[in-house]
């Protein structure tokens, strides 16, 4: 019987000893989680470690221009840049010293280019012929030694004929000579005519004037011409066999136009 009544005390002891762990526990823990007063400020430690590197932070704002720096060195020559375009002619510069003179040149031998200078004499003298040709038949001009003589075919009257020679840069034909007035009196006669327009003006039986009213001396009258009285505005036609006879100006004929030669070539045809 004692056994029994000593192991129910034993586990009552135990629970008693239990339940006061508990509750030494449970105020230990209610000290713990309640702060205490504010205490007295410390001492202040020594310095510490250097701590790890930061992240690096954000970028500060741009800070001001600086002094200018002193001038560096001459720095490599770079590359040739592409040519620029070509500029203005400038003005021409003064005449320069005049030179030394020069050596005396060796004697020609000319001989070697008398047979080049006889044979451009030839092709010349060819190609002289070949335009009288050109111009004697294929364009129908007839010349002398100072002027050139063109038929007109076109039909004008005789005013209308002067103006028109002249703006070919001549003048209505008037021959000075019977070889001249023989030249153009055939020139009509193979052109098929039978009468033209020459550059005069009829003044009865003395002789006749130019159209510019330069006198001259030599006439070609047909027998009857010039009629009388005679007539100041008359004017002069030429027929195939080179006489002359008066005719109204206001008759529309073919007519004969003359130049004067230059260097610059026969007349106009057109």
């Amino acid at each position: 019987m004692g056994t029994p009544q000593c192991s129910r005390r034993i586990l009552v002891l135990l629970v008693l000893l239990k339940i006061f762990t508990l509750i030494c526990a449970t105020e230990v823990c209610s000290n713990t989680i309640l702060p205490g007063s504010k205490g007295d400020q410390g001492e202040r430690g020594d310095e510490g470690d250097q701590g790890r590197l930061g992240k690096a932070g954000p970028p500060g704002q741009r800070g001001l221009r600086g002094e200018l720096g002193s001038k560096g060195n001459l720095g490599q020559t770079g590359k040739v840049g592409p040519a620029g375009t070509r500029g203005n002619k400038g003005l021409q510069g003064a005449d320069g010293p005049i030179g030394l003179k020069g050596k005396p040149g060796s004697t020609c031998d000319c001989g070697r280019y008398r047979k080049v200078v006889g044979q451009l004499d030839i092709n010349i003298s060819k190609l002289k012929n070949a335009v009288k040709f050109m111009k004697n038949v294929i364009l129908g001009i007839k010349e002398t030694e100072e002027k050139f003589y063109l038929i007109v075919k076109e039909g004008r009257k005789f005013k209308e004929a002067q103006m028109n020679c002249k703006l070919r840069g001549g003048a209505l034909a008037a021959p000075e000579t019977a070889d001249t007035n023989n030249l153009i009196a055939e020139y009509v006669t193979q052109a098929g005519l039978t009468h033209v327009f020459i550059g005069q003006c009829g003044q009865g039986l003395g002789g006749a004037d130019l159209d510019d009213s330069h006198p001259q001396n030599y006439t070609a009258w047909a027998p009857g011409e010039p009629r009388e009285p005679p007539t100041k505005d008359g004017c002069v036609q030429m027929s195939s066999t080179g006489a002359w006879s008066q005719l109204e100006c206001d008759v529309t004929m073919y007519y004969v136009c003359e130049f004067l030669k230059r260097k610059r070539g026969p007349p106009s045809v057109l």
